[in-house]
């Protein structure tokens, strides 16, 4: 809240609105707030509808995924401020017919908006080569081929079609030598395959900083590397830090100044903060004003 600095008024976009902690946080800092809430969950939008009732025709929500947001502003006046807490939510991962956590039998799903390509699709379809592609890129994995090859095997036994049958498989794999559940990386990377949240993520980062006013804060929650990497090369790159090889004759990779950074290094929560609240110990918060390019 401090960052993006509320009491200032002026519309507030929570891109990733979830059940709307974050939204109401906003619009309880000053009555000139005025909100658009969007989430691609249907579930999570009525959860948000009851809680911010109070705030009547300050709130507007939608359903719409945080990377086109370029498409549902123009009918919008510019941000004051954009908000975006990336990744699955508490919600998500507590039911587990959703199919997001290994913690949980369920279907094999993991879909934020309910629709198209499952994940057990990708599991059941994709080859060796796909597989080990999503496992290395999306989860940093390092045995990928080898719980890529694992699957392929399993499923012509029979489809993977819950949660604890492909956390089983992925441990036959991996064994027990990490400190962190076998299947962690691997349900990430299926995850963001299905959801594509790092082709959102860059979509949304560039209609952001185009669409907000002068003067408007951009705040992003992101919560493992790939996510965080690709949020601060954004922050560099539109601070006017060239990103390209040094031995380039010229920037091509468009770096202007357009923002400043907020956050020198990105925030992380406390130990108080992760004690009350344990799936926050991986978060990391950036943050960048726009100014006149």
């Amino acid at each position: 809240m401090r960052l993006l600095a509320p009491e200032r008024g002026g519309l507030f976009v929570d891109a990733t609105v979830g059940a709307g902690g974050h939204a109401e946080a906003l619009l309880d800092a000053g009555p000139r707030v005025h909100l658009l809430g969007l989430d691609r969950d249907p579930d999570a939008l009525a959860s948000a509808r009851v809680r911010l009732a109070r705030f009547g025709e300050r709130v507007e929500l939608r359903r719409a995924d945080f990377g086109d947001l370029d498409a549902v502003l123009p009918d919008s006046p510019a941000p004051a401020g954009v908000l975006a807490d990336l990744g699955v939510s508490s919600m998500q991962l507590d039911r587990a017919e959703r199919g997001f956590s290994f913690r949980r039998d369920g279907p094999l799903d993991m879909r934020m908006g309910q629709s198209g390509r499952s994940a057990a699709d990708v599991v059941a379809t994709a080859s060796v080569e796909e597989l080990t592609r999503i496992f290395r890129e999306f989860g940093e994995e390092r045995m990928a081929g080898k719980i890529a090859r694992g699957i392929v095997a399993e499923r012509t036994r029979g489809p993977i079609t819950t949660t604890r049958h492909l956390a089983r498989v992925v441990a036959e794999q991996k064994g027990s030598r990490e400190k962190i559940d076998p299947a962690t990386r691997v349900f990430q990377a299926l995850r963001i395959e299905v959801n594509q949240e790092l082709v959102a993520l860059a979509r949304f980062l560039a209609a952001a900083v185009a669409r907000m006013q002068q003067g408007g804060r951009l705040a992003v929650i992101s919560y493992h590397s790939l996510e965080d990497r690709i949020v601060k090369d954004a922050f560099r790159r539109e601070s006017g830090v060239c990103l390209c090889p040094p031995r380039l004759p010229a920037c091509v990779c468009g770096a202007r100044k357009a923002l400043e950074v907020l956050t020198r290094r990105a925030i992380r929560p406390s130990d108080a903060e992760i004690q009350r609240n344990p799936r926050s110990r991986s978060a990391r918060l950036r943050a960048a004003e726009k100014i006149a390019v």
